[in-house]
């Protein structure tokens, strides 16, 4: 039945009007409107998750610090982490954690498709879990809603692949941009975390979105930042080598954190009981909130107080134990730097929403502080304490994440502080190289690199990530049994249109193969017909591909064995032959409709 645009409600006329508006402009242009849109929309969740975070904090600490007394510390942790545990269990009845890995697995083997409540969903965890002060940052789950307003965008106006992924990189960059007012820093996170290709076609709507989004929340926040410490020393040459030895420091602690979230991860993953992966990490959790009060929440202020020289912050369980005030300190931010990653790892493991992004900062700035403190007792020698402090920040970040460039832009536009550019920059390198001589992968990539389903700038690669090669499975080959007479194989070959049989047995597993050519001499010997066994002409396959391989395993395959066709395994069991030929298709057209620039 046709309806009649007069009889359709008012909301509808508009919204088929604006879609129809923004269909009608030629491509870029839409991709231009549409970046607008998500850094607008991506600073508006920005703000709004820094403000519900800052007043479910100050709710929470005035209601239940009164009367839990220190035990506050432990408890509210604890609860925080139990009701995001539920949300997620009953309202969600999905997976959000992990924000920055579930894009980067979207992007290379979901089409960039990111579920739409992810936006509300991501907000309401994290604002749940940070605000009762569980140990993490909110930066990966406003990536993760920058990211989703992104995708769902595109999937709305019936972009390509690469257009979406496009956005959905604008989403992040707008959430960068918007949560610290970074813009450039946005803009370089995408570009080094996300893999998005540096071409004019994708920075110009990543610098859309970006400046947007910062400026909307200059707008909204004003002078307003989760950092604020204007940097006006100038820069010291000769400190230079301690801002080396700095790098290697925090390269050091960057492996230390990596692999210790890593063990943590899988510790608590083989605890097969939710309900007990949930008691033991909210517990610990707790304990170590407790003991440890700095670790409660994202950290920031613990930072800022560093920053401004205010030690008094480092408060701990340990405090009288300790007559020595420089001991004191040396030891308590030592430990801190190394058990923060145990506090953030089991907040998330046990059913927190959050990420690493700010553990990171806080664990660098720890790192910076006890550096100076070290230095200045061995070397008599009176560093510059927040300079240091802000240098570490940096060089944790890009050896946890491997951005060094986020890392240096990052906290050179939160601090105002361009004349620490060059420390940052020696510090951040030093700390990447040390980094990486030890983890390979950063910490958002480690996983789907294991797995080969990590995107790269490489468009070659790129594409063998994105790649479904169990869609070219050719399923339609006739098989022979091994028993089989050549009479029987004969009556096959005649009803076949391909020239390939593979010889299966009764259960289903594969034992050779049989090929026009292995017959053609014998095929019109009729005297053989009843003597001549399949099994006697089939050949043993160079290679099998298990169903469950990733495209790279696959090509490996190919180029090692020089085959043209390959035989398809799912445990055991033939599924198909999948051809040299029809990947190459594949991957052509691929490379044509979803990576060309136009």
């Amino acid at each position: 039945m046709l309806i009649s645009l007069h009889s359709m409600k008012p909301e509808n006329k508009i919204r088929k009007s604006v879609i129809t508006r923004i269909l009608s402009l030629n491509p870029s242009r839409q991709v231009y409107l549409m970046s607008l849109i998500i850094g607008l929309l991506s600073a508006l969740a920005a703000v709004i998750l820094k403000n519900t975070i800052h007043f479910t904090a100050q709710f929470v600490s005035g209601h239940l610090s009164s009367g839990a007394g220190y035990m506050f510390h432990f408890f509210a942790p604890v609860a925080g982490i139990i009701i995001t545990f539920f949300f997620v269990k009953l309202v969600m009845k999905d997976n959000i954690s992990h924000g920055i890995s579930q894009i980067l697995y979207a992007i290379s083997k979901k089409k960039s498709y990111l579920k739409s409540r992810n936006i509300w969903a991501a907000l309401i965890g994290s604002t749940i879990t940070i605000g009762f002060g569980g140990s993490v940052g909110a930066e990966d789950p406003i990536v993760l809603t920058g990211s989703s307003i992104g995708s769902s965008l595109g999937r709305l106006f019936k972009m390509n692949y690469r257009q979406i992924t496009l956005l959905t990189g604008c989403g992040a960059a707008g959430a960068i941009a918007g949560i610290f007012k970074a813009p450039v820093a946005g803009i370089v996170f995408t570009l080094e975390i996300l893999m998005l290709d540096l071409t004019l076609s994708s920075i110009v709507p990543l610098l859309i979105s970006s400046v947007t989004a910062a400026t909307v929340t200059w707008f909204l926040m004003g002078d307003t930042v989760l950092l604020n410490f204007p940097v006006k020393e100038p820069f010291i040459v000769e400190n230079v080598p301690w801002y080396i030895v700095l790098g290697i420091f925090t390269g050091l602690v960057s492996v230390w954190f990596t692999k210790m979230t890593l063990i943590t991860e899988k510790f608590y993953n083989k605890i097969n009981n939710q309900y007990t992966r949930l008691i033991t990490g909210a517990v610990v959790t707790g304990l170590l909130v407790l003991s440890f009060p700095p670790f409660f929440g994202e950290g920031y202020t613990t930072i800022n107080n560093l920053l401004n020289g205010d030690i008094n912050s480092f408060q701990s369980l340990f405090s009288g134990i300790f007559h020595d005030r420089w001991l004191y300190l040396a030891v308590i931010s030592g430990v801190m730097l190394l058990l923060k990653v145990f506090a953030t790892s089991s907040t998330i493991s046990a059913g927190g929403i959050g990420g690493i992004f700010a553990p990171s900062l806080f664990t660098g700035a720890l790192t910076g502080y006890f550096v100076t403190l070290v230095i200045g007792r061995l070397f008599n020698i009176a560093l510059p304490d927040s300079r240091f402090v802000l240098a570490g920040m940096a060089g944790v970040m890009s050896g946890v994440i491997h951005a060094p460039l986020t890392a240096i832009f990052l906290i050179a536009e939160i601090t105002g502080g361009y004349n620490l550019l060059i420390p940052l920059i020696i510090t951040s390198t030093v700390s990447f190289i040390t980094a990486r001589g030890f983890v390979k992968y950063s910490i958002y990539h480690i996983q789907l690199a294991n797995r080969g389903e990590l995107i790269t700038h490489d468009k070659d690669k790129a594409v063998l990530v994105v790649m479904d090669w169990k869609k070219d499975i050719e399923t339609d080959l006739m098989t022979v049994a091994p028993n089989a007479r050549l009479r029987d194989l004969i009556g096959i070959i005649t009803k076949s249109k391909r020239n390939i049989f593979p010889v299966v047995d009764e259960y289903g597993v594969l034992e050779g193969i049989v090929t026009l050519d292995d017959v053609r001499e014998i095929m019109f010997n009729t005297e053989l017909y009843d003597k001549v066994y399949v099994r006697d002409i089939m050949t043993i396959p160079s290679m099998y591909i298990d169903k469950s391989e990733n495209m790279s395993t696959v090509m490996d395959a190919f180029s090692r064995t020089g085959a043209w066709n390959l035989p398809v395994l799912d445990k055991g069991i033939y599924v198909g032959i999948i051809s040299k030929s029809r990947i190459f298709s594949t991957y052509r057209d691929m490379l044509i409709q979803q990576f060309s620039e136009e």
